[in-house]
């Protein structure tokens, strides 16, 4: 066992087969950007699309007006990490750069976020070449000290495999917490907000979507961090062991800032670690394994020790202990719970059956890598059933995966051909090792298949199929030109699926409905087509697809949630009080699906049922304001108009630009004729939100009651200038003119509202009083 020279390196004897023309360093690296950039650049001007909307839209920690600090101390969705709540999913390197789109575009543009996550990835597959030319040719250097690339093709054509390869268009798959949003009603007391739940989602888009930015950037890191420490032994001292502490401490440093981005990063860890054993100290694990298992006295740990190897293994050891020390501590609580439907697989009690359904994910990770033609947006919820037995016929695609595996593993191991060894070798470490956090063995996941862990993984996965091709060119020579065609045929396929289903990401709408086809069983992906149908207005085809999902599965409380709601707005109140019924029944502590509930048992003038079912939302989600400013709606109903009032002054409380609550109270207030405090409220109100047109016109009919004319003229025109299509604003400015005895003005904004509005009542007697009081001063005029 001899240490690897890094001079005496020789050029990859497979290489000059490979039928691509040589480039030069930057030739290449600008061709292979090029490539990544045609694959997604149809994707640029995308929507926010999937769960771009919780962790960017809603995220707060976006806003400049959120302490920069928080993104330390909250999780990738803006929850507090030391909240049982949150998804611990620490990124805040990640969030940072997502803050810097918000700062330059000067707010949420889409096109600035999608443009940088495909910068990003042509700037991946590029130094993917770097990162290819040494695990296949080590770190060779010619007489000036440079260093040279002694696997140019091999290393082009991985690096081509890799900018194009499709599932890099999924592969961002993050389950997002919880969210949802108040669909406001017409804004007097009676208005109500009902919550459309948000199902906790699993999203896939590396560079077509803006979440799998977290990917991207580990990947950058992963790289950097990787290359750093292959710059340890550029620069050794004069002896042959010779390596630089301080490069290895950078690579550490780089390592722990692809870990800050996604969590994967820390793995490069593993992918260092074994470069150095095999490339840098040349060892055979084969011949090693033998000397260990038959105790030959020919190996020489002496030797081991005077390459400097265990002391770098030390220190990438200690740096990844400390690294994951430093993780668990700022998770607080510990990890993130997990459902039956996020993993039904973990939750299988029978051990052998777990293990079984996990390596059938595995073999369907490896067949996204082979056949990246069935793309999913989501994978759970009945996507994929579970293999209950062994004569399930699934049985053989998990055959077929270790057989593949073992093979290469021996040829990896056992060939007398060095380079091949190595290069077999080393690829199998990127393919795997980068795959271990998700591969539900040290913890559990969740999710079933996630192509976001497969974006570094593929990366072996391209590197082992360039140097298959390049083996085949090397043994078939006569068969160049067909294995040429092959190759650019495959790259073509790549391009075109990376482009089809980027252009699918474009959209909420595309995406959806693009996975009915390849998992109609899977409950979530009928939920996502129905939300956006309800999303988009059309309520009656989103009840079509709520059902289904419900049918689907029985137990889903977001969808009956959703449903409910709908059919609420349909006045199908008892359907309606069922199913949220049944959603609280399976999760008690669904807080959205309890204030629904009360809306409902409202309606049906339930009023104590409704009251208990909003107080217990409150009980189970303390900060909720919406709820709050329900439970107000309730006491105006029943004339409880102090607690009315306290329940929307809590409201405002927890969240201060609540308009409705702020609203109603006003108008409360100027019902009961407390105009002097309903004028306080009302001011207070446009403190906080200055250019809520509601607000301007509720306040500006109170100062008209008290007679301020001047002050309410003010308020009527600046609601007219947000809003001038107020029919009802015209008609009481109008009223207000008519009793300031302004009555040309009164008649000009009576004529507008009721060309507005021509079926207002009111309106109309009002308009007529006043031409009968201009017609009678006509007659009085001499």
């Amino acid at each position: 066992m001899k240490t690897q020279s890094i001079m005496a390196l020789t050029q990859v004897y497979w290489d000059h087969h490979i039928p691509l023309p040589k480039l030069t360093s930057l030739q290449a690296k600008v061709t292979v950007a090029l490539v990544a950039l045609l694959c997604f650049s149809n994707s640029y001007d995308g929507e926010f699309v999937f769960d771009d909307s919780e962790a960017i839209v809603n995220n707060k920690d976006l806003r400049p007006t959120t302490p920069l600090s928080n993104i330390w101390f909250n999780d990738f969705w803006g929850s507090n990490l030391r909240s049982n709540s949150s998804h611990k999913s620490y990124r805040p390197l990640t969030v940072l750069t997502f803050r810097l789109n918000h700062l330059i575009a000067g707010g949420l543009h889409p096109v600035g976020f999608h443009v940088l996550n495909i910068i990003l990835h042509a700037v991946i597959s590029a130094l993917m070449i770097d990162v290819f030319a040494i695990l296949i040719g080590g770190l060779g250097r010619d007489e000036d000290g440079q260093r040279v690339n002694l696997a140019p093709k091999t290393s082009l054509l991985a690096a081509l495999f890799f900018a194009a390869h499709p599932v890099h268009t999924e592969s961002g798959k993050d389950r997002a917490r919880p969210g949802g949003g108040c669909k406001k009603g017409r804004l007097l007391v009676q208005a109500c907000c009902m919550y459309q739940s948000k199902q906790p989602q699993d999203a896939n888009h590396t560079v077509a979507g803006i979440v799998g930015r977290a990917d991207l950037l580990c990947a950058l890191f992963f790289q950097l961090s990787f290359l750093t420490y292959c710059k340890a032994f550029y620069k050794g001292s004069d002896r042959e062991d010779g390596f630089s502490v301080r490069w290895v401490a950078v690579s550490l440093l780089l390592c722990a800032a692809a870990m800050l981005c996604k969590e994967q990063g820390i793995t490069v860890l593993g992918v260092n670690a074994a470069f150095d054993v095999l490339l840098i100290c040349n060892v055979n694990v084969y011949e090693l394994s033998q000397r260990l298992l038959f105790r030959k006295k020919s190996l020489a740990f002496s030797e081991i020790l005077s390459m400097g190897l265990l002391t770098r293994l030390a220190l990438l050891g200690l740096g990844g202990i400390s690294m994951l020390y430093g993780r668990w501590r700022i998770m607080g609580t510990g990890p993130p719970v997990f459902t039956e439907v996020d993993n039904p697989a973990s939750f299988e009690e029978n051990i052998v059956i777990r293990i079984l359904n996990y390596n059938y994910y595995y073999s369907l990770n490896a067949w996204l890598l082979l056949c990246p033609w069935w793309l999913c947006f989501d994978w759970s919820m009945g996507c994929v059933p579970l293999i209950k037995s062994a004569t399930d016929w699934r049985m053989v695609w998990l055959l077929l995966l270790w057989c593949f595996l073992l093979g290469l593993i021996g040829q990896a191991l056992c060939s007398q051909d060095s380079q091949r060894r190595r290069t077999l070798t080393l690829g199998l470490v990127l393919l795997v090792v980068p795959f271990l956090p998700a591969c539900n063995v040290f913890f559990r996941v969740g999710f079933v298949i996630a192509e976001r862990v497969l974006y570094l993984s593929s990366a072996g996965y391209c590197l082992l199929l360039a140097f298959s091709l390049g083996h085949c060119c090397c043994r078939w020579t006569r068969y160049k030109k067909l294995l040429l065609a092959l190759t650019l045929a495959l790259l073509c396929m790549y391009v075109a699926r990376c482009a089809l289903r980027s252009q699918q990401w474009r959209s909420e709408q595309s995406l959806f409905t693009s996975a009915l086809s390849v998992c109609p069983l899977n409950a979530k992906v009928h939920y996502n087509v129905g939300k956006n149908l309800a999303d988009r207005g059309n309520s009656t085809a989103a009840v079509r697809y709520y059902r289904e999902a419900v049918r689907l599965h029985p137990t889903y409380v977001h969808a009956m949630n959703n449903l409910g709601n709908i059919l609420k707005e349909k006045n199908e109140l008892i359907e309606a009080e069922q199913l949220l019924s049944k959603a609280v029944s399976i999760q008690s502590d669904f807080a959205a699906a309890w204030m629904n509930l009360g809306i409902v048992q409202n309606s049906l003038h339930r009023f104590e049922e409704a009251e208990q079912s909003y107080l217990n939302a409150i009980r189970f989600r303390k900060k909720y304001p919406d709820c709050y400013y329900n439970l107000g709606r309730l006491y105006a109903d029943q004339n409880r108009h102090v607690d009315a009032l306290n329940a929307w002054r809590n409201a405002t409380v927890l969240k201060p630009d609540h308009s409705l609550a702020w609203n109603n109270m006003v108008i409360l207030l100027d019902n009961l004729g407390n105009l002097a405090q309903a004028e306080l409220i009302g001011r207070e109100a446009l403190r906080i939100v200055p250019n809520d047109h509601t607000i301007m016109f509720s306040l500006a009919n109170v100062l008209g009651k008290l007679e301020k004319y001047k002050e309410s003229e003010s308020f009527f025109l600046h609601a007219l200038q947000i809003n001038p299509n107020a029919a009802s604003c015209h008609g009481n400015l109008a009223v207000l003119y008519h009793r300031w005895g302004k009555l040309e003005l009164a008649k000009k904004h009576y004529e507008l509202s009721l060309k507005l509005d021509p079926e207002a009542a009111g309106t109309k007697d009002n308009y007529n009083m006043l031409l009968r009081k201009l017609d009678q001063l006509k007659r009085k005029t001499p």
